[in-house]
């Protein structure tokens, strides 16, 4: 799994906020300065990544690549300007919500597949399950921010696919986690 530093987290954050500010205010985005801001080689890493937006901890938008596309700064630059003006769920960020929005920022291991339910740690795996055409994603800091255990994570993994909430135990249907280093502009002090 990527680990970035502290440094490379505030660095990551700033970009993701670069990119919404830019995006508001011209409908461009911003490249990444691959040669100095984002030079190291962590950053030439292609991983799945989530770029999620709360305000008043509230979900304002959360949209990301589970598996690497890009490096990591042209995921970031991509999933920021996705989640605050493309998340189905919400109506484009505003300018007037602009200041209010914390950003957080999920860079995800590869997938595994689960074999036993055992295997998942709560708190530590985000899960996707699917079938056929239908497949639900939810990040490990959900099933911590709800308090629940893994069934009930199951269950609404599977919800979110629009499938029943004990759709996991039927054959078929594919169990897969991973961890992800999760930060955030309250914990990194960005703003």
């Amino acid at each position: 799994m990527i680990e970035l530093n502290a440094s490379q987290k505030k660095r990551v954050l700033a970009l993701a906020r670069r990119a919404i500010r830019q995006y508001l205010d011209s409908k461009t985005l911003p490249a990444p300065d691959m040669e100095n801001e984002f030079a190291e080689p962590v950053f030439r890493e292609k991983c799945g990544a989530f770029v999620t937006l709360h305000i008043n901890r509230q979900l304002r938008g959360c949209i990301g690549y589970i598996t690497g596309i890009k490096n990591i700064p042209d995921t970031i630059v991509d999933m920021a300007r996705s989640s605050a003006f493309q998340d189905p769920r919400f109506p484009p960020l505003r300018p007037q919500e602009f200041d209010r929005i914390d950003i957080e920022v999920s860079i995800m291991s590869p997938l595994e597949d689960v074999k036993d339910v055992k295997e998942i740690v709560v708190g530590r795996d985000g899960l996707i399950v699917s079938s056929g055409h239908q497949s639900g994603l939810l990040l490990p800091q959900v099933a911590t921010e709800y308090g629940w255990d893994t069934g009930q994570f199951l269950e609404h993994t599977c919800n979110k696919a629009g499938m029943p909430g004990d759709a996991w135990r039927k054959p078929g249907v594919r169990i897969q986690k991973f961890s992800a280093q999760v930060f955030g502009e309250k914990e990194e002090g960005s703003r």
